[in-house]
């Protein structure tokens, strides 16, 4: 049983969920350098793409939830060989969570020029927004499919179909993004903004068909809808519940980030964009252990493992400490070479270079928050997950995001109150995990 913790078993799990994580911020972080390059309004596309991206971004993360509950029910119940009892639950998770996307499209399509407003976009950059978020939106029920079978693989503690689903979907968006941004002589127009909407939809059906394919004939799991709803059902929309409102709570962070920034002016929106977007990348990296933290520990518990839950826990921190300083390094090797990528515009490049360095400085403490919030979804403790964000959200990043605005420090009050908001969320949850499971793992 030892092995299961090991180093060469979690990068088997880890690995492939790094590289499968990270195809949502390299789809939005395409998008971004390849529109930030057009020919014309350039830094207004970005802007746009950067709204609409935070915007999506909370959708997708309200939604999304699914994939960590049914993760953590079906690791559970596979540590404590009982997986008969829920083949049906992924399948009426997805019938839940797709059903409400379309609410979601028809309640906000007609009124996404009032969303975006809220966002302080206007004239060039609303435009935009409004163009670029009506076609990017019908892939939003995709998106949730896929996240909800990437739940299930977990469960099973399988992340190379995952991995393989989200390479293909990111390929398929690179290209497409070429080809119908910059469009090609004689065949097909420029699209611009529009071309980029367009080729992260055609990615996401990619996707969700190869999702449907690889549950359908490399597991257990049906994907056809049956009733009555499993006796897991509750547990599972409480589990949805909590961590619905604490990903409101995490995108009121977002939200506040996006609509300073983009209130001080189109340079530092776009800098912003460049910036929040390579910090998602990081956080998706990282997200590859929290993923092997999530399915592990869901395991581990059902299996009553405690001693070894610890003994992942540990591993785990020094795994992330780690990863999130190899991270800061590369960025700061690179540090001059990276705004290059996305922006030609000397304004919005000095912008960014004068804050690069905090999402750097954060990136360990990042490692933390988001491996614990791994572990954390896979024992199904969302409750605690939901009080950490709401405190960290509330009580540290307002009041100093408010605070240093006042400062009129503009980018650097966004970045270094969203590095209070990463500390505020990863230290209360290690404690809490140690208090927990320590007495339970010397009673064993």
């Amino acid at each position: 049983m030892n092995s299961i913790i090991s180093l060469k078993n979690i990068n088997n799990l880890a690995i492939p969920a790094l590289i499968s994580g990270v195809s949502e911020p390299i789809l939005s972080l395409t998008d971004a350098a390849i529109v930030g390059n057009i020919s014309s309004n350039a830094t207004e596309s970005l802007a746009a793409v950067g709204i609409v991206t935070t915007f999506m971004s909370m959708l997708i993360w309200v939604l999304g939830q699914t994939r960590s509950a049914i993760s953590s029910i079906v690791s559970q119940y596979l540590g404590a060989n009982k997986l008969e009892q829920i083949k049906n639950l992924p399948t009426q998770a997805i019938f839940i969570i797709t059903s409400l996307s379309i609410l979601i499209i028809l309640s906000t399509y007609p009124f996404a020029a009032q969303i975006f407003k809220l966002y302080n976009a206007s004239d060039i950059i609303l435009n935009y927004s409004v163009d670029y978020y009506r076609i990017r939106v019908f892939g939003f029920p995709f998106t949730l499919f896929v996240i909800a079978v990437f739940g299930a693989f977990r469960g099973l503690q399988n992340t190379f179909y995952p991995m393989i689903i989200a390479l293909i979907g990111t390929i398929a968006n690179i290209v497409l993004d070429v080809v119908l941004v910059y469009g090609i002589d004689g065949y097909i127009p420029a699209l611009h903004i529009k071309g980029a909407a367009y080729a992260s939809v055609i990615a996401q059906i990619l996707m969700a068909l190869f999702a449907a394919y690889y549950l359908l004939k490399k597991t257990p799991i049906p994907l056809k809808l049956s009733f009555p709803f499993n006796k897991e059902i509750k547990r599972f929309i409480l589990m949805i519940l909590n961590l619905f409102i604490r990903t409101i709570a995490l995108n009121v962070t977002l939200y506040y980030g996006s609509a300073f920034a983009t209130s001080y002016g189109k340079q530092y929106i776009a800098a912003y964009t460049v910036a929040i977007n390579l910090w998602f990348l990081g956080a998706f990296i990282v997200d590859g252990y929290a993923s092997a933290g999530n399915i592990l520990s869901g395991k581990l518990l059902g299996a009553k493992q405690y001693k070894l839950l610890i003994a992942l826990s540990n591993k785990l921190i020094k795994i992330g400490i780690i990863t999130g300083l190899m991270m800061a390094i590369v960025g700061g090797v690179f540090y001059n070479i990276i705004g290059d990528i996305f922006s030609n515009d000397s304004e919005v490049l000095k912008e960014f270079s004068n804050i690069f360095w905090i999402i750097l400085a954060m990136q360990p403490f990042c490692a933390l928050a988001f491996i614990f919030d791994g572990i954390f979804k896979g024992l199904g403790r969302m409750r605690h997950l939901r009080n950490v964000l709401l405190f960290s959200t509330f009580v540290v990043f307002i009041p100093i995001l408010f605070w240093l605005d006042y400062l009129d420090l503009k980018l650097y009050a966004i970045f270094f109150a969203m590095t209070c908001w990463i500390i505020a969320r990863g230290i209360p949850l290690i404690i809490k995990f140690r208090k927990i499971f320590i007495p339970l793992s010397q009673k064993v």
